[in-house]
C-alpha cells in the first residue's frame, strides 16, 4: 500500500495524504475549494468522545501567483477556518486540538499575503484610527471597535499566532512525519515519503478556470422595472447552493448585492454577460460575499461599486492584502460611489438605504425601494447580521470594556423590524449570524430565509420562504422594451457616426434567443445572418487555436464572414440563454454600403481577428472597445537581432509575427511569439522596465496605447497578472540581480513593504541602465521616477506614523528629507556630466534604500504593529 498519495479534486486542485504521518494537504486554494473537499468525501461528519465535527486537511499549499486566468488562485481564508472550527484544531479541549496548528506552505510572498489577507477577512479595519479615516467621527469609532472587540474575545490576534507558515524553495523542507516538500518549477512541487514521491502541478492552461462545485441549471430572464433575482441561499460551506446573493434588475439595468465565489457561473446560468452589470452594492468582505469580486474587474467597463466608506475601505485592504498591491488602486478597476450610512441614497431613480450591521468585520444591510402606483416598492436583503439574543448578550454599561450599549443596541433591534415587501434574511445562527424566529412578527410583505446550509425546521418554514436559484420576485413589471434600448446603445456606440435614423434599419432586425449550448454560427459552414450578443454570453471556438474566448454584450458574431460572404471563420455557441438582434447578413452589408463602412470594417477586420484570437483580448472585451483599440494600433516592424526600445512610449508591444526576446542583460527570459506581449509594467503600471527586448527574426508589431489598456480593468486585470508572473520569474531564475528585494527587508507592515518593494524595482530599473551606459536622458527619465515615488512613498508613511502617534515621527521626516537631498545630489552630477559607471552612484542605489529601511523604518514597525497595523 502506498504510503503517500495524490487525489486531483478539481482543476488546480490536488488532495496529497501520508496517514502515517498524520499529514493531509489541500495543495491549490481557490474560492469554494472546501466544497469541493466535501463533494469528494475528503472532508466528511465523523464524532469522537461524543464530540461531533469534521475531517479535512491540516496543511495548505498554495500556488505560486495569487491569479490564474483573472481568479484568485489563493483563497485560504475559509480552508483555515474549517480548520479552526469545523475541525476543532483551535477549541480548547476538543478532540480535533491535538496541539498542531494548520500549516500554510508556499512561497514566502504568498503565505505573507495570505496571513494579511486572513487577518484583514477575520477583523476587516483594526484600530480606531483605521474606523476614523473612512470618515466616522471618534466617539462613534471608538463603539464601533468597542462592538469588534467583543466579537474578537477581547483581543485581535495576527493569525501567524495561530497558524504555522512553511516558506519553500528549491530545496526538500519537511512539513511533518518524515514528508518533505520541495518546489520543482513554476507552481509544481513534489512531495516525497522514504522512496515514493508524488508531483502536483497547479497551473491552470491559457483558457481553463476553476471549476463550479454545484450545479446551477439555466434560466432565462426577462428585463423588468424593478425585480429581485434569486442567486444563492447557501453559506460558505452549502455545496449544493450558492452563497447568499441577490441581483436586482431596475430599468433593465443588473445590479450584484455581493458577488459570491464563482460568480461568473451563476451569470452565466442566468443568461447575463459579465459586460451587462451595471453595479453592485457590498455588503462586506468576508469571502463568500467577496471571492467573486474578480469576475466583475474582467468587464471591460469599470463596474458601478456601491458601499459605505466603512464597507469600501474594508474590502479595498483585503483585495490589497490578496493581491500584494496599493489600497489606493481599487478605483483602477471599480467605478467607487460610497454611500451614505442610515440615509436613502438616489442611485438613478432607485433608493438604497445602507444600515450597520453588527458583525466582525465592517458590514451593512441594505434597503432598496423605488416609488410605484400605491407608494414605494421595497426589497432588504440583510446578510450579514446577529441574533438579537447574541447582540443583547454584548450589552454593557460599562464604556470601556468590549460590547455595546443598550441605546445601540434598540438602535438595531429597530433596525431590524423596517418593514418590506420582501425580506431576505440570513439565518445562519452562531455567534455571528441571525435567527428567523427574531422574525416571527415582522410585517414584511415576503420573507425569505437564507445563508444556511441545512434545511428548513418546522417553525422557520412557517417563519419564511425559501428562493431557489434563479427564482423572480417582481416588484414592479416592465412595460418598456428595455432590449430594443439596449440593442440601439450598442450600435450607437459600434457606429458612433451614424445617424439615429439610419441604425434604425439594424434595429427593426428580428429579436433572437437561443438555448443554452446551441450554436448560432459553425465554422467552415456559410450563414446567413450577423448577431448582435444582447444578453448573456457566447463561445468563440475556432480549429486552430486551443481554448475559447467569450462575447458578451454589444459583440457582433459572424461580422467579417458575412460582410465577405465566406464561409464562417469560427463557431459561436451560446452558453447560456442568450438573446441577439438577428440582422440579415443582406440587410447587413445594404447598412454598410449605404454609410460607406466597407472599407474601414474590412481593413480593421484581420486586426480584430487577431487580438480576439490572443489570450489578452480574447474574452471580456465587447465588440465596441475592441474596434476602440484597432483603431488605436500602431504597427512597427523590426529586423532581426534589432533590439526594440520601449522606454517612455507609453505603449503595448504585442507581437504579430516573428518573435522576440525578453532578457535581463544577457539572459532570455522568455521567447515571446505571435500573440505575446511585453512592456506592460511601463505602459500601464508606470513602472520602468528592468528588460531588454531583441528580435530573433524579422518581426512585425503591434503598439497598442497603455492609456487606453488602463481603463478596461479586463485588461488591466490581466497585465497584472502577467506582471507579477513575470517578476516571480525574475526572482526565482536570477538570483545574481545586483539590487534585489530580500524577505529581511520586511518590516511586517504590508502597505509599507508594497511601497518598498516598489522602490527597489525602480532602483534596480536604474542601476541597469547605469550599468548599460544609456544615455543621461533615459537614466534620468529613471531617477526622476524613482525621486517622485520616493516623495510619494514617504508622505505615505509619515500620514501612518502621525495617525497613530508615533512619538519620533519628526526625527523619521528629516531622515527622509536628507535622502531625497542626497538624490537631488545624484540627479545634478549626472545633469553635469558625470560618469554613470561612477562607483559612488552604483554603491547609492544598491545601499541607500536598505539602509534606510533596516536602520529607521525599523524603529516604528515594532510600534505600528503594537497597535494592530500589519
Amino acid at each position: 500500500m502506498a504510503r503517500i498519495r495524490k487525489i486531483k479534486v478539481t482543476d488546480g486542485v490536488f488532495w496529497v495524504e501520508a496517514p502515517e504521518a498524520g499529514l493531509h494537504v489541500l495543495c491549490g486554494c481557490p474560492a469554494d475549494v472546501v466544497k469541493h473537499l466535501m463533494k469528494r468525501g475528503l472532508i466528511v461528519p465523523t464524532e469522537s468522545q461524543g464530540v461531533a465535527f469534521e475531517t479535512g486537511p491540516n496543511a495548505i499549499l498554495l500556488g505560486d501567483v495569487m491569479l490564474q486566468n483573472g481568479v484568485f488562485a489563493n483563497l485560504a481564508e475559509f480552508p483555515v477556518l474549517q480548520m479552526f472550527y469545523r475541525q476543532g484544531m483551535i477549541i480548547p479541549g476538543h478532540p480535533g486540538n491535538t496541539g498542531r496548528k494548520p500549516i500554510l506552505m508556499g512561497l514566502r510572498e504568498q503565505v505573507e499575503s495570505q496571513l494579511q489577507y486572513i487577518y484583514r477577512g477575520n477583523y476587516g479595519l483594526v484600530s480606531e484610527q483605521e474606523i476614523e479615516a473612512t470618515g466616522v467621527d471618534p466617539a462613534t469609532a471608538r463603539d464601533m471597535m468597542r462592538l469588534k472587540l467583543r466579537f474578537a474575545f477581547g483581543r485581535i490576534h495576527h493569525p501567524g499566532d495561530l497558524i504555522d507558515t512553511l516558506f519553500l524553495g528549491g530545496e526538500p523542507v519537511e512539513v511533518m512525519g518524515g514528508v518533505t516538500v520541495r518546489r520543482t518549477s513554476f507552481n509544481v512541487y513534489t512531495f516525497a515519503l522514504g522512496e515514493e514521491r508524488v508531483a502536483v502541478d497547479l497551473n491552470l492552461g491559457p483558457f481553463e478556470t476553476y471549476e463550479c462545485p454545484y450545479p446551477l441549471g439555466n434560466h432565462e430572464v426577462r428585463l423588468e422595472y424593478f425585480a429581485v433575482i434569486h442567486t444563492g441561499e447557501g453559506d460558505g460551506w452549502d455545496f449544493n447552493r450558492p452563497s447568499m446573493g441577490s441581483l436586482l434588475v431596475f430599468q433593465g439595468k443588473f445590479y450584484l448585492v455581493d458577488a459570491g465565489p464563482h460568480i461568473q457561473a451563476s451569470l452565466q446560468a442566468l443568461g447575463i454577460g459579465l459586460n451587462e452589470i451595471e453595479g453592485i452594492f457590498h455588503t462586506h468582505s468576508h469571502d463568500d460575499h467577496f471571492a467573486g469580486l474578480t469576475a466583475l474587474i474582467r468587464s471591460d467597463h469599470r463596474v458601478k461599486y456601491y458601499a459605505t466608506p466603512l464597507v469600501r475601505h474594508s474590502v479595498a485592504k483585503k483585495l490589497a492584502a490578496l493581491l500584494d498591491i496599493e489600497e489606493t488602486t481599487f478605483g483602477d478597476y471599480f467605478d467607487v460611489h460610497d454611500l451614505a450610512i442610515d440615509q436613502w441614497n438616489d442611485i438613478e431613480g432607485l433608493e438604497v438605504k445602507p444600515v450597520f450591521s453588527p458583525h466582525p468585520v465592517e458590514t451593512t444591510i441594505f434597503l432598496f425601494r423605488t416609488l410605484w402606483v400605491g407608494g414605494y416598492r421595497s426589497y432588504a436583503h440583510f446578510a450579514d447580521m446577529v441574533s438579537l439574543d447574541v447582540l443583547e448578550s454584548m450589552v454593557t454599561d460599562d464604556p470601556s470594556a468590549p460590547g455595546l450599549d443598550r441605546a445601540w443596541f434598540e438602535r438595531i433591534r429597530e433596525s431590524y423590524a423596517e418593514r418590506s415587501d420582501i425580506k431576505k434574511l440570513d439565518i445562519g445562527g452562531g455567534l455571528i449570524h441571525g435567527v428567523a424566529k427574531d422574525f416571527r412578527d415582522d410585517l414584511s410583505g415576503k420573507i425569505i430565509l437564507a445563508h444556511t446550509a441545512r434545511r428548513l425546521t418546522e417553525e422557520e418554514r412557517r417563519i419564511g420562504s425559501g428562493a431557489p436559484f434563479g427564482t423572480i420576485d417582481v416588484l414592479v413589471p416592465g412595460n418598456t422594451d428595455f432590449t430594443r434600448r439596449l440593442a440601439h446603445e450598442a450600435l450607437a456606440a459600434y457606429f458612433p457616426d451614424v445617424p439615429r435614423h439610419g441604425l434604425r434599419l439594424l434595429l427593426n432586425a428580428p429579436l433572437a434567443t437561443f438555448n443554452p449550448e446551441t450554436i448560432l454560427i459553425r465554422e467552415g459552414q456559410p450563414h446567413d445572418d450577423v448577431f448582435l450578443i444582447l444578453g448573456g454570453s457566447v463561445e468563440r471556438l475556432t480549429s486552430n487555436q486551443r481554448g475559447m474566448g467569450l462575447l458578451f454584450f454589444g459583440s457582433l458574431a459572424g461580422e467579417g464572414s458575412a460582410l465577405r460572404e465566406t464561409v464562417a471563420g469560427a463557431t459561436y455557441r451560446a452558453v447560456g440563454f442568450v438573446q441577439a438582434l438577428r440582422i440579415p447578413g443582406e440587410l447587413y452589408r445594404g447598412f454598410v454600403e449605404r454609410h460607406d463602412l466597407l472599407a474601414d470594417l474590412l481593413m480593421t477586420q484581420e486586426n480584430r481577428l487577431f487580438l480576439r484570437g490572443s489570450w489578452l483580448f480574447g474574452d471580456g472585451v465587447s465588440g465596441v472597445v475592441l474596434n476602440g483599440l484597432v483603431h488605436a494600433l500602431q504597427g512597427l516592424s523590426v529586423e532581426a537581432g534589432e533590439a526594440i526600445d520601449i522606454a517612455g512610449s507609453g505603449n503595448l508591444f504585442m507581437v504579430k509575427c516573428g518573435s522576440v526576446n525578453r532578457q535581463l542583460g544577457d539572459e532570455v527570459l522568455e521567447i515571446l511569439k505571435s500573440g505575446d506581449f511585453f512592456g506592460e509594467e511601463q505602459a500601464v503600471f508606470g513602472t520602468p522596465t528592468i528588460f531588454h527586448f531583441v528580435a530573433t527574426e524579422r518581426s512585425d508589431l503591434f503598439l497598442v496605447p497603455g492609456s487606453r489598456l488602463a481603463d478596461i480593468p479586463a485588461l488591466r486585470w490581466k497585465l497584472l497578472e502577467t506582471l507579477k508572473r513575470r517578476t516571480r520569474a525574475v526572482v526565482d531564475d536570477n538570483g545574481s540581480r545586483r539590487i534585489a528585494w530580500h524577505h529581511e527587508y520586511g518590516v511586517n507592515i504590508q502597505a509599507v513593504d508594497i511601497h518598498h518593494k516598489r522602490l527597489f524595482e525602480v532602483t534596480a530599473a536604474l542601476a541597469d541602465a547605469l550599468a548599460a551606459g544609456q544615455d543621461h536622458a533615459k537614466v534620468l527619465a529613471t531617477l526622476d521616477f524613482l525621486v517622485d515615488y520616493a516623495h510619494y512613498h514617504f508622505e505615505q508613511e509619515e500620514d501612518l506614523m502621525r495617525c497613530y502617534g508615533y512619538p519620533e515621527v519628526d526625527d523619521h521626516r528629516a531622515s527622509h528629507r536628507r535622502l531625497l537631498g542626497q538624490m537631488d545630489g545624484l540627479r545634478a552630477r549626472l545633469m553635469g556630466g558625470a560618469n554613470a559607471d561612477d562607483p559612488e552612484f552604483q554603491e547609492f542605489l544598491k545601499t541607500w534604500i536598505a539602509n534606510h529601511i533596516q536602520a529607521e523604518d525599523r524603529k516604528y514597525a515594532g510600534f505600528l504593529n503594537a497597535k494592530g497595523v500589519y
